[in-house]
């Protein structure tokens, strides 16, 4: 596992982060158990949190595991999540978990991405989305984001490509927001300077009979419409599991689930 210390004390981090969550030092403090006045030392560096003090406030702030890390070493502690690989003997549960549920999600798509939005894996069915895709979006490491708004990517064969566009940055709004990752806002910039002629909506609206976004796409069989679903590890306790989520693409009507188990 490769960390990196922290030059900003424990103290300024976490106000960051309740900040970020808009929580009150009164609520956070009511919620872990301690007093307003010992959060508040906490917080200017007037009191050293303990190990316990550290975990017990990251979770209660929903910081993520890598960055529960990075607060442990703001303090002076050691991580304790550790951040294994893919090819790790001990993820070999998981990844054969993972495994089993791509095979069966066939033959509709289903891809597993880390936190940067790389393909881990997929499964044969994902061949239908990135049909024409230009080899070099398809290098890896495989950004799907990416592979799908590029103009050289997916995007020339979605057909309501702004309304799609705009449900993706949404989710990568909101996941910046929620970790204050660097590289997750330079995706978001590069993928906002792509061109789309289409509108771009600034909110999901739905029309009559809509209960989802879906993602029509533009096929030789005729236009496929999809939804999705993201799962992820319930209760990881290793940073690499804990990124990891699961997409999984269901037909939205009956023509384009004829036309995938045809293939």
């Amino acid at each position: 596992m490769t960390t990196t210390i922290s030059a900003r004390p424990v103290g300024e981090l976490l106000r960051e982060w309740r900040d970020r969550r808009r929580t009150s030092q009164l609520d956070l403090a009511i919620a872990a158990d301690i007093s307003t006045r010992h959060l508040s030392f906490v917080e200017t560096g007037r009191a050293k949190p303990s190990r316990d003090m550290v975990l017990r406030l990251g979770e209660h702030l929903d910081v993520p595991l890598r960055e529960r890390n990075q607060l442990l070493l703001a303090a002076g502690y050691a991580p304790i999540y550790s951040e294994s690989s893919l090819s790790d003997p001990a993820l070999a549960v998981a990844r054969q978990a993972v495994r089993r549920l791509l095979r069966a999600h066939e033959p509709y798509p289903a891809v597993v991405i880390d936190r940067l939005w790389n393909l881990v894996d997929g499964n044969a069915s994902i061949a239908v989305l990135t049909e024409g895709v230009a080899q070099d979006l398809l290098t890896p490491p495989v950004n799907v984001l990416r592979v799908t708004l590029h103009p050289e990517g997916m995007a020339s064969r979605i057909a309501n490509l702004g309304e799609w566009r705009a449900h993706l940055l949404g989710r990568l709004r909101r996941e910046v927001r929620a970790t204050a990752d660097g590289a997750l806002a330079e995706l978001l910039a590069e993928l906002r300077a792509y061109p789309c002629e289409d509108e771009v909506p600034e909110v999901d609206v739905p029309g009559p009979g809509d209960i989802v976004v879906p993602l029509r796409l533009r096929h030789g069989a005729g236009e496929l419409t999809f939804f999705s679903t993201v799962a992820t590890f319930g209760t990881p306790l290793d940073v690499t599991l804990a990124e990891l989520s699961i997409e999984s693409f269901y037909p939205a009507d009956d023509a384009t689930a004829e036309t995938l188990i045809r293939r």
